[in-house]
């Protein structure tokens, strides 16, 4: 996920200091790692520097003085160009599970009783997501952050479940190479 473009939309509903940013970006997409401050931050006078936002003056609020910030017309333009681009499907997907996979064959370890155990950290993360999005309350953005994170442990699931039926060609493979 680019912080860079997703603090540009932030931006786009008008100017907002850095803290008031990271606060929406975590409420916006609830499972996503939470923005530290010092990323926010150093993106913002990168932004400025690059000409997609600008410095909108000061508020104190009662508290602290902060910068506000707001989008450039620039910004905007790239925002849109980057909302716009198709996220290309990559041919293979780096998949630390199939490694260690191959790397408990090599080690003469046991690939099964490896992929047993994620299964089951995975069937707990699965149960996780599901009691988040089934909570009184919860919110869309929660709900649909769950459901994206469930497909793809579903997937894993899947994948692990046809490596485990496959291990036996796939030892002999891996020993030969």
């Amino acid at each position: 996920m680019s912080t860079r473009h997703i603090l540009l939309g932030l931006l786009a509903t008008g100017p907002s200091h850095g803290y008031d940013l990271k606060r929406r970006h975590d409420e916006r997409f609830p499972q996503a790692r939470p923005l530290a401050y010092g990323q926010v931050y150093t993106t913002l006078q990168r932004l400025v520097r690059d000409g997609l936002a600008e410095v909108d003056g000061t508020d104190s609020d009662g508290g602290p003085e902060r910068t506000m910030y707001r989008s450039t017309k620039d910004g905007a333009r790239e925002l849109a160009q980057w909302a716009g681009e198709i996220a290309p499907p990559a041919p293979f997907v780096t998949n630390e599970i199939f490694a260690k996979v191959v790397v408990s064959i090599l080690s003469g370890g046991a690939p099964d009783t490896y992929l047993r155990a994620q299964r089951a950290a995975h069937m707990t993360r699965m149960r996780e997501l599901t009691a988040l999005k089934t909570a009184p309350g919860a919110d869309l953005a929660s709900v649909l952050s769950a459901d994206y994170a469930l497909n793809h442990l579903d997937a894993d699931l899947r994948w692990m479940t046809t490596t485990a039926d496959r291990l036996t060609t796939l030892t002999a493979e891996v020993d030969s190479a």
